[in-house]
């Protein structure tokens, strides 16, 4: 892992790329052949992109303090 990022033009870069590696997962997934693990990994990647918003947002509310 890198160090945090403090840029917001990169914030927004590294959210755009998790978010198309997410969309490119899920249209890769067949969904006759999904199973709950899938499922579970989506969930998953979507949880981690809201921390990352909120880590992102919570660096600015600081750093403006």
């Amino acid at each position: 892992m890198g160090s945090p990022t403090h840029d917001k033009n990169a914030q927004v870069d590294f959210l755009k790329h998790r978010l198309n590696m997410f969309i490119d997962v899920l249209e890769a997934i067949d969904p006759e052949d999904t199973d709950l693990d899938d499922i579970d990994n989506l969930i998953k990647m979507i949880d981690e992109l809201e921390s990352k918003c909120r880590e992102f947002n919570n660096r600015e509310v600081s750093e403006s303090v």
